[in-house]
């Protein structure tokens, strides 16, 4: 019978983190994450910007080829004459305009 309580006794002592610890590592978590978010949003806006122009110099470029080779250069006949694609015609129009 003793045994059995020394047992029980040993064996209620569950071990885990306290309360207070819990706190603190979620306090750390989200630290971490205050100082994170604002880099990524940063860089999605640096990533955005260099596309925007590499798409203005793509169109820029086929305008100048179908310029030499004697074809008009409106965004309609860069796409109909397949310089371009109809999905970069899109996105360049809804560019802000330099």
């Amino acid at each position: 019978m003793k045994k059995l309580k020394q047992f029980i006794i040993k064996n209620r002592q569950v071990k885990g983190f306290t309360l207070v610890e819990m706190v603190i590592v979620i306090a750390i978590i989200a630290m971490l994450i205050l100082l994170i978010v604002p880099g990524l949003s940063r860089q999605k806006d640096r990533a955005t910007s260099k596309t925007d122009e590499a798409l203005r110099t793509t169109i820029e470029t086929q305008r100048q080829l179908a310029e030499d080779n004697g074809d008009g250069t409106s965004l309609e006949e860069l796409v109909k004459k397949e310089y371009i694609s109809q999905k970069q015609k899109e996105r360049y129009e809804k560019l802000p305009q330099k």
